[in-house]
């Protein structure tokens, strides 16, 4: 992929003619046609009459119906079989990047994006205002209004805003003794846990805390994923600046940086270095690891307490995209089945929601459909409870089938009956 700050990379001809031209790469290979609504939208588009294979014809429209159509939950990336090194150089999901933010660069980011992009914003207004934002959520008025103006779908579940953030929680919290050799980590909260799930985070300190983690939380700001979905590349590297700056500085201090979200664990480690290039990206990058991803190398290593005096049940867990993307395995299930009874039925189908672009009112009614074989291997699955470490796939998963998921980190922590008010 191009340096960022190359002229080329913006260049609109430029992005039309490497659209094109991976275009026809995917048209005749198909491993991805099942993944999701680009690939089976870029086939019919190709193989229809006025185009009969020659990507040269594709008129623009449909050019950019497929860009359009990604929602970034990478996983094209790992099935690829043409990716870097490979002399073709395929990178569907950095290119859709690209082309989002070339367009954003010439025409403007819409006030949808720049609505769904900005979640510090966002997040601190609805605390501020809570539960008063929460019930206003609630309104069919208000979210007619939002339709229109933000383009949030009406029927969209919301995430709940709260008044102590996980922030202003973890500052008022007496730290724990460190000892001697104790694994030492900085926390990447992530904005949703900050304003929306602060049990997730209260939960995750609690359960650090118990294997005897020193843990601390660094400044930080939105991890710029929202921003980029919307093409907002210069807001999205601000904000990715502002992070490595701070947390290259904790890695400095021998601490490893553990992020509570899956997608926010996926910039740090992969796009990071892309779009930074620094020598504290990469320290960042080298640096992170998802919660789970650090709890089982405890575990596996002989460090994780596993004397638990509450067990668990079947579980059925959904493997988030950008979980799955980092080629990790099923860190979260391999842990949870440390706790006495736990029965953890895994289940890899995309939720659908990655990042803004199910929240679209021109997406919802997709994005549901797109997610009905989790929503249906939920169901089969016989479980007495659901868990994901994606708080939007389970927000999605709420929508459709009526039950909201924990965090594993929640489940983990109600094992070793931990208080995390």
């Amino acid at each position: 992929m191009l340096d960022v700050d190359a002229a080329e990379f913006w260049d609109p001809v430029k992005v039309d003619a490497e659209l094109r031209r991976v275009y026809d790469v995917c048209a005749g290979c198909r491993r991805c046609v099942g993944l999701c609504p680009s690939f089976k939208v870029m086939f019919d588009r190709i193989d229809a009459d006025a185009v009969d294979g020659a990507v040269e014809k594709l008129p623009a429209v449909d050019v950019k119906e497929v860009v359009d159509l990604c929602y970034q939950c990478k996983l094209c990336y790992n099935h690829c079989p043409y990716t870097p090194p490979h002399r073709w150089r395929v990178d569907f999901p950095r290119l859709m990047l690209r082309a989002r933010a070339a367009e954003a660069r010439q025409n403007g980011v819409s006030v949808q994006d720049r609505m769904l992009g900005n979640t510090e914003l966002v997040g601190r207004l609805g605390s501020l205002t809570a539960p008063l934002s929460n019930w206003a959520n609630e309104l069919a008025v208000h979210r007619a209004f939002m339709q229109a103006v933000a383009g949030i779908h009406k029927d969209r579940n919301l995430p709940k805003f709260h008044r102590q953030t996980f922030t202003k929680w973890f500052r008022k919290q007496a730290r724990p003794a460190g000892t001697a050799g104790a694994p030492r980590v900085a926390l990447f909260a992530t904005c949703t846990v900050d304003y929306n799930e602060p049990a997730i985070g209260r939960a995750a300190v609690r359960v650090l805390e118990r294997n005897g983690v020193d843990v601390t939380l660094p400044s930080q700001r939105c991890c710029g994923m929202p921003y980029l979905d919307g093409g907002a590349m210069d807001q999205a590297r601000a904000l990715i600046r502002d992070n490595v700056r701070s947390l290259a500085a904790a890695a400095r201090e021998g601490r490893e940086i553990v992020a509570l979200g899956p997608t926010c664990s996926y910039m740090l480690k992969r796009e990071y270095p892309w779009l930074d290039a620094s020598e504290d990206a990469r320290l960042v990058a080298a640096t992170t690891r998802d919660v789970f991803e650090f709890l089982a190398r405890l575990h596996a290593e002989g460090r994780l307490d596993t004397r638990f005096p509450k067990g668990a049940g079947r579980i059925a867990y959904h493997v988030p995209c950008h979980l799955r993307a980092q080629n990790m395995g099923h860190k979260s299930a391999d842990v949870l089945r440390a706790i006495p009874g736990a029965d953890v039925a895994v289940i890899e189908q995309c939720s659908a929601v990655d990042g803004t672009w199910g929240f679209k009112k021109e997406y919802y009614e997709l994005s549901l459909k797109v997610a009905r074989p989790l929503f249906d291997a939920i169901g089969g699955a016989g479980a007495s409870r659901t868990a994901t470490d994606c708080p939007l796939a389970a927000l999605q998963i709420a929508q459709g089938t009526g039950t909201a998921p924990s965090h594993p980190i929640q489940i983990l922590a109600e094992a070793y009956g931990l208080a995390t008010d």
